[in-house]
C-alpha cells in the first residue's frame, strides 16, 4: 500500500467508525443508581455494558444471577436473566432488543467495516464478532478489537433449573470467559419454549443468532426506545 492510499484508507476507517460510534456517554438507572456506558451504532443507542439490575419475581425469588454463581462477577459481567425476567429487566426508556434489532446492529457494524476497509479490499463480514468483543477477558487470545464500543464480555450462562417444593433453584453455570449470550425479545418460531439470542464465541470471529430454553439465564443488553 503506497503512502497516499494508506492515508485515504486511514481517513476512511476513521470516518466510518465515527459514523456509527457516539461520544462516550452514560446513563443512570433510577431504580438502583447504577450507571452504564452507552454507544450509538447505526441508528440505535445501546448500553455498552451488561445489565446488572437485581430482578425478582412476585414471590420475591431471584430471577437474575451472578455469572459462575459468584457475587463478585456481577460488577464486571452484569447479571444473567431468565427470558421472562429479561422482558422486564430494562429500565424505563430502554427495552430488550428484538432479533431484528440485533440484526440491524450487526449490519451497521459490518457496513462500517466494509467502508473502512474498502481501499485495502480487506472487508470480511465474518469478522463482526471480533469487532464487538472487548479487548480483554476472553480465553485463549479470543479477545476482540472493540471497534464500535460495544465491549462484549463472556459472562457465560446458567442452565435451566427446576423448582423444588416451591423454592427457586439455581442451574449449572458454564461458559464464563469463553462465551457471550445476549437475550433478544424474539421467541423461536419453531420452538415456543425457546427464544433467540446473540452469540459470541472465544474461538471464532463470527457473531450470530441462535435460540435456546427460555428458562436458562443469559446476559442482557438494553437498547434505547
Amino acid at each position: 500500500m503506497n503512502k497516499l492510499v494508506g492515508m485515504i484508507y486511514a481517513v476512511s476507517m476513521t470516518m466510518a467508525m465515527l459514523a456509527i460510534v457516539a461520544c462516550s456517554e452514560s446513563f443512570t438507572d433510577d431504580r438502583d443508581g447504577q450507571s452504564y456506558s452507552m454507544v450509538k451504532i447505526g441508528e440505535q443507542v445501546w448500553m455498552a455494558e451488561n445489565l446488572n439490575f437485581a430482578s425478582v419475581d412476585a414471590a420475591g425469588n431471584s430471577t437474575s444471577f451472578c455469572p459462575d454463581g459468584d457475587d463478585r462477577n456481577c460488577k464486571k459481567y452484569g447479571r444473567l436473566y431468565t427470558w421472562d425476567a429479561a422482558q422486564k429487566a430494562c429500565p424505563a426508556g430502554w427495552h430488550l432488543p428484538t432479533a431484528e434489532e440485533f440484526d440491524a446492529m450487526l449490519m451497521a457494524v459490518m457496513a462500517a467495516d466494509v467502508r473502512g476497509a474498502a481501499m485495502a479490499q480487506a472487508a470480511n463480514v465474518t469478522t463482526v464478532g471480533r469487532l464487538l468483543k472487548s479487548t480483554s477477558g476472553w480465553f485463549k487470545n479470543g479477545n476482540g478489537t472493540d471497534a464500535v464500543g460495544f465491549a462484549a464480555l463472556p459472562a457465560g450462562y446458567m442452565s435451566a433449573a427446576e423448582s423444588t417444593n416451591g423454592n427457586s433453584a439455581v442451574g449449572k453455570f458454564d461458559g464464563i470467559g469463553g462465551y457471550a449470550y445476549f437475550w433478544s425479545a424474539t421467541t423461536d418460531a419453531q420452538e415456543p419454549a425457546f427464544a433467540q439470542y446473540l452469540f459470541l464465541d472465544f474461538s471464532s470471529p463470527v457473531a450470530g443468532l441462535n435460540s435456546f430454553d427460555k428458562n436458562s439465564a443469559r446476559s442482557v443488553r438494553c437498547v434505547k426506545n
